[in-house]
């Protein structure tokens, strides 16, 4: 649907009711999308036991790339989803004491070897199964410990087929909404692999299309950044997407929260932001790390001194000394209406925070007005609304027979 001129889209993982379809598999169209997609399946989700250990990580990496690599290439276009995946999961029996047991997704991969020794799905398939029956089956109970979340029938049928058009954002106004939950990280890893995704699929359509450059900005407002999960290489990402015509903006409580996650990446992602914000905040590091931005101002001190004894004596001293242009304890008990503005190659400033009332669309806001609300059921329904003036147009197609 078209709303001034914008396409607007939505994934929201708090109430799928509420939200377009996406389909990670949709973007896949070669070897390495089937790696990136699995890489972040893994960096974002959490499955149990033996899971920590990287073997594990690593065996359930080689099923994961073998199964998708197989419905990416032999199953029909509908099937391509993660309900395929976890049907191939289930059916993928293994018995410890019997070696030679063949289950459903060994005869299928056997077939496709037959067809095409050299396919990447069969390669892949064939280092999974060097695991013994034991290991085998640890495998599998990892990998339905992480898929649990598609237990659920509503995650299924939200993965089922693609309405986000990822690939299209750089070709047209679209604004697309990412809801999550700020309480339950349950479903956050959909929004990191849609991130990924839309990243990887906007920088080669940059190059292999546009020469270089979308022809529309790519803007991207990321709230609440630490809480949707990791996205791969976000380091790398941040330094190359803005020649692109791309841009991201990270809104955090604190910088603790994203090293948190990004650990030893975390300076390399701030250093490559060419703007920063501070609204205000007590969170220690951040404050010591701003305050050592911010720098020093040069201050005058005069000292003086009276000596009284036998003889009295004058003193007067008078320095140059340097202070720190905002201390942490200032920067902690800033006010509210205030915040701190640092540009690259201007030296930052302190500001006024911006009176969004005072903006020439704030009459457009809910904030103004409720009817201003937009409903996102109302503009998800696809049912047909008549009026009484309609005109219509009806055919005979006359009997059907049985």
């Amino acid at each position: 649907m078209q709303r001034e001129g914008y396409k607007i889209k939505i994934l929201n993982t708090i109430n799928f009711k509420k939200s377009m379809k996406y389909n990670p598999f949709a973007y896949i169209h070669s070897e390495k999308d089937i790696l990136k997609l699995v890489t972040t399946l893994i960096t974002n989700t959490k499955g149990e036991g033996k899971s920590g250990d990287d073997f594990w990580v690593k065996a359930e990496t080689l099923l994961y790339t073998a199964l998708i690599g197989y419905i990416y290439y032999e199953a029909p276009e509908e099937e391509r989803n993660f309900n395929t995946l976890i049907e191939f999961i289930n059916a993928s029996e293994v018995r410890e004491d019997d070696e030679n047991f063949k289950n459903p997704v060994d005869r299928l991969f056997e077939q496709l070897e037959k067809k095409d020794p050299d396919h990447f799905a069969v390669r892949q398939y064939a280092k999974y199964k060097l695991a013994a029956g034991k290991t085998a089956k640890s495998i599998l109970i990892s990998c339905g410990a992480r898929l649990a979340p598609f237990d659920i029938k509503e995650l299924r049928d939200l993965t089922e087929y693609d309405e986000l058009e990822l690939d299209t954002l750089g070709d047209r106004k679209t604004a697309l909404f990412f809801i999550i939950s700020d309480t339950d990280d349950t479903f956050n890893f959909l929004v990191s692999m849609a991130y990924t995704q839309l990243f990887n699929l906007l920088c080669e359509k940059a190059d292999d299309v546009y020469g270089g450059r979308l022809p529309v900005h790519v803007r991207c407002l990321i709230d609440e950044a630490a809480n949707i999960g990791q996205i791969p290489k976000l380091e790398k990402l941040m330094a190359t997407i803005r020649s692109r015509e791309i841009s991201a903006c990270l809104v955090l409580q604190a910088q603790s929260q994203l090293k948190a996650l990004y650990k030893d990446n975390t300076d390399t992602i701030i250093g490559n932001c060419d703007s920063m914000i501070f609204l205000g905040g007590k969170e220690k590091t951040t404050l010591k790390e701003l305050a050592e931005t911010l720098g020093k101002e040069t201050i005058d001190t005069y000292n003086t001194s009276d000596t009284r004894g036998s003889q009295r004596s004058y003193g007067q001293n008078y320095q140059k000394l340097g202070k720190e242009l905002m201390s942490i304890d200032e920067l902690a008990v800033m006010d509210g209406s205030k915040c701190v503005l640092q540009l690259r190659g201007v030296r930052p400033f302190l500001s006024d925070k911006y009176d969004i009332t005072k903006h020439k669309n704030y009459q457009y806001l809910a904030d103004y007005s409720k009817s201003n609300t937009f409903s996102i059921e109302k503009f998800l329904s696809t049912k047909l609304k008549t009026k009484p003036d309609d005109v219509f147009e009806t055919y005979d197609m006359g009997e059907v027979s049985e």
